[in-house]
């Protein structure tokens, strides 16, 4: 999966690297290899945009800043089975979790790792970024799902923030 395959957020950082992350994260599981290593091997060669560099048509991520991109990595890595037991308590009993698309795990596993951050951003906006970049990488029911699962995850990990009125 190259960064071409998804629909590059321009200007917007943050979303950057969750695409990024969301990437790492497939090429983690695609390739067996660990969360730190895809890591290094991205801030080394696929963030950012040195001089000369072709951007997202290149398999770049730009704009992606790395301190969010790196902590994503590492929550999903350090917490992996705890997030996969949150997504297929979300799912219907039916849904092995091998049953979903691999770059929609990879996307469910970064945003999951979001929302079980005690410091992370709010879960509204964790779901609404990661609804951005399902939709740049899907065309389909698949922004739908990422939804679900998420505002699902969201109530049971985060029920004050959703409690409190806005």
């Amino acid at each position: 999966m190259t960064a071409t395959e998804a629909r590059p957020p321009h200007a917007r950082p943050r979303t950057a690297s969750r695409v990024a992350a969301v990437q790492a994260l497939f090429q983690a599981e695609q390739r067996e290899q660990s969360t730190e290593t895809v890591m290094q091997e991205f801030i080394r060669h696929r963030l950012g945009d040195p001089p000369g560099a072709g951007g997202f048509a290149e398999g770049r991520v730009p704009e992606a800043e790395v301190t969010l991109f790196a902590g994503i990595l590492r929550a999903a890595g350090k917490e992996s089975a705890a997030i996969d037991r949150e997504i297929l308590d979300a799912l219907p009993a039916d849904w092995p979790l091998l049953r979903l698309d691999a770059v929609l795990r990879a996307l469910l596993r970064a945003a999951v790792a979001e929302l079980l951050a005690k410091d992370g951003p709010p879960a509204r906006v964790v779901i609404n970024e990661y609804l951005d970049v399902a939709h740049g990488f899907f065309s389909g029911d698949e922004p739908g799902l990422v939804n679900g699962v998420l505002n699902r995850i969201a109530r049971r990990c985060r029920a004050a923030e959703f409690a409190a009125p806005r």
